[in-house]
């Protein structure tokens, strides 16, 4: 066993590609070792700005050679089909055996020795990894490169201490045990001969190559400056990760920011360093942001960083200019003059302007009962969209709604609906909690959703363009952690649709509303299996109308029974409060030992209902205790109806974990029924009457989902 170590040297790779780039070089290194017999322990990888690294342990030094037999066609067989075998074989007619009428072919591998298999698979690497943006350079010979995302300009591989020498041609480079440390501080040739070896080397070359602590080192060693003047860092996960990606050895630094550009708006001030400088915000005792800021330098200075911040400082001034007039510009201009110009501006070439959007937006909250007064909110929600500072920073987009909505007199209410509406934008993201914010919120998802289905726009496989997914999460995550158990998004999905109606939008003719809520129930699907909720209990409580054919039989529909169930499944079923609720409910009751054998006893009577069927044979479900004549149909009889009596009540207070503890209580007379009674009395009344008694029951669980789906 040996170790294998690759680095594939080039200029600076983008931050954002980085770490998805080293988790595919992971996977397809390994598994093209995998594919080839060689054996190993585990793969490490690394990557910095201008190196992919990949340390493969205890990988075996040599093949197994093997030797297979295979069956070829009858002797009998026409020329092209034996052909075919010897050739897929890779043998000649004369090797082959005849035995039973048929060829035999012994097919024997060779033992291959590993450095004689590890210059394909490297070569393979710069074919197999998919990248945003790729590019071509110009080799040393005036040919064309491998397109690739930045141009290669070393390739170390090291196999058991020694070099591994090789030619990749496509890259006009013979790959070495040669690397360079930093491109400023130490840019020397060194050759390595193990991974401790590279390691070391690099450390001493100012290279820090484990991504993570490059993390580490720069939010300490950024702590520290700030700490020293009192302030500290506002935490910022996603510019230390890319921060981490820009430099090799992080070299910390704190610059100044002018009096005048102060008084800006935090957002203005902290989103402008942050996008495009790379700079993090500092913040001091109060909560406020200091007049400093951090940057990461890739270097040291030879005057500990002086001129490198009058540098840092200078181009913070130009841009934090340009942001200063761009706020003096805009903040004079009403919210609802530049509203007007959405008029100008496509929302989606089928679905019309971003005005029209507002339009539908307001239609929308309308019809969740938002006053017309605050239903200004969807008029001026998008109107920061033409703005100067959001033109500039997009990032901004209802931040500075809401400055602007604050600055010319606005409610507070309508101003943090502008900011709020497009949230939740991820899984961390916050989610609005006032009622104006999540009413904007939940209108503006429902529009984009509908817009997107109507025209075809639907989300295939892993392409989603158009955020679809996404909406219908943050849909999801309104509703349910504001605790709305008694919305459904039906009626919104409806108006919805009725707005673009309205409006001329034309859709595709096999549009059906359903779709859309469909699809946030699938969303919904997915949220509650991450949670934990087993999946054959979430099937069985949002796809349950299709679970038993009791559902559908007409005679049952005429029942006051099944009359109320259908009312209360239509009212709950896109519910997203009350499929929820129900799914955790189904989930604790089936992990009870009387939720379990309630469990098979409901699939038992689902089973023997959907046989009547088969047969034809429909009962209505009003059953008739005149026709009971063993003490144990009476029993069940009698409990059912005390259960029935508390059901509307808990079911009307979204109370699923009282109605399944008040369904457990059946569990005795259930059992005692079935070991007890015979179903098919010989009697015809008597038999009716039984089989409308456990419909009656099965009626009960469907309430909250259909059991025949749970699993075991």
């Amino acid at each position: 066993m040996a170790e294998f170590l690759l680095e594939i040297f080039s200029e600076e790779i983008p931050a954002r590609m980085q770490l998805r780039a080293v988790e595919d070089l992971k996977k397809i290194l390994g598994d093209d070792l995998n594919n080839r017999g060689l054996s190993f322990s585990h793969i490490d990888t690394y990557v910095t700005p201008r190196r992919f690294v990949a340390v493969v342990s205890d990988l075996i030094e040599a093949t197994m050679g093997t030797r297979e037999e295979r069956r070829g066609p009858k002797v009998s067989a026409p020329e092209n089909a034996i052909q075919g075998f010897l050739k897929s074989a890779g043998v000649t007619l004369e090797k082959c055996e005849q035995r039973d009428g048929y060829y035999y072919a012994q097919i024997e591998t060779k033992p291959q020795q590993t450095y004689d298999i590890l210059p394909e698979i490297v070569q393979s690497i710069f074919a197999k990894i998919v990248w945003p943006k790729s590019m071509f350079w110009a080799l040393e010979d005036g040919t064309q490169s491998q397109f690739w995302v930045r141009p290669v300009r070393s390739v170390l591989t090291v196999f058991g201490e020694k070099a591994l020498s090789f030619k990749i041609p496509t890259l006009g480079i013979t790959t070495s045990n040669k690397t360079q440390g930093h491109r400023f501080l130490k840019p020397d040739i060194m050759e390595v001969s193990s991974f401790t070896d590279y390691q070391t080397k690099l450390e001493k070359a100012f290279v820090i190559l484990d991504h993570p602590t490059r993390q580490t080192l720069i939010w300490e060693r950024l702590e520290a400056l700030a700490h020293q003047k009192g302030f500290t860092i506002q935490p910022d996960d996603g510019l230390l990760q890319e921060v981490a990606g820009l430099v090799e050895y992080p070299v910390p630094l704190l610059g100044q920011i002018e009096p005048q550009f102060m008084s800006l708006p935090p957002a203005v001030l902290s989103t402008s360093m942050r996008v495009h400088q790379k700079y993090f915000t500092i913040m001091d005792k109060q909560g406020k942001i200091a007049p400093y800021f951090g940057v990461i330098a890739n270097t040291k200075g030879a005057d500990g960083g002086t001129k490198m911040i009058i540098g840092y400082e200078r181009v913070l001034r130009a841009r934090l200019s340009d942001a200063a007039f761009f706020f003096e510009q805009d903040v004079k201009v009403p919210l609802q003059d530049f509203a007007k110009k959405l008029s100008a501006i496509v929302f989606q070439e089928k679905l019309g302007t971003l005005d029209q959007k507002s339009v539908r937006l307001k239609a929308l909250m309308t019809a969740q009962g938002v006053t017309e007064e605050d239903t200004r909110a969807a008029t001026l929600a998008k109107a920061d969209l033409v703005t100067s500072m959001v033109g500039e920073f997009p990032e901004l987009q209802g931040v500075m709604g809401e400055i602007y909505a604050t600055a010319q007199g606005e409610t507070p209410e309508i101003a943090a609906a502008i900011r709020e509406h497009y949230q939740p934008q991820g899984p961390n993201d916050q989610c609005p909690t006032a009622s104006l914010s999540v009413a904007l919120a939940l209108a503006d998802k429902m529009d984009t959703l509908v817009g997107f289905f109507g025209i075809g726009e639907i989300p295939t496989g892993s392409k989603d363009p158009f955020a679809l997914r996404r909406a219908a999460l943050g849909i999801i995550r309104l509703v349910r952690e504001n605790n709305l158990v008694d919305f459904s998004l039906e009626p919104l999905c409806d108006q919805a649709v009725k707005a673009y109606q309205t409006q001329g939008v034309i859709f595709k003719d096999d549009f059906r509303a359903e779709s859309v809520l469909d699809f946030i129930n699938d969303r919904l699907k997915v949220a509650l299996r991450g949670e934990g909720i087993r999946h054959d209990g979430v099937t069985a409580v949002i796809d349950h109308e299709e679970s038993s054919a009791l559902i559908n039989i007409d005679e049952f529909k005429n029942s006051s029974e099944m009359v109320f169930l259908e009312k209360y499944i239509k009212a709950r079923w896109y519910n997203i409060c009350s499929l929820s609720l129900r799914a955790k409910a189904l989930q604790d009751f089936l992990e009870t030992p009387d939720g379990l054998a309630l469990s098979a006893a409901f699939r038992r009577v689902n089973g023997i209902m959907e046989d009547e069927v088969e047969r034809d044979q429909y009962f209505y479900l009003e059953v008739n205790p005149e026709h009971f004549i063993e003490e144990q149909e009476k029993n069940l009889y009698y409990q059912l109806q005390k259960i029935i009596e508390k059901r509307n009540a808990l079911l009307d207070a979204h109370n699923y974990t009282g109605w399944m503890a008040e369904l457990a209580t059946l569990r005795p007379v259930v059992d005692s029924f079935f070991n007890s009674i015979k179903v098919n009395h010989e009697n015809e009344d008597i038999r009716a009457n039984r089989l409308r008694l456990l419909g009656s029951l099965l009626i009960q669980m469907y309430f909250i989902g259909g059991l025949d789906k749970i699993e075991g």
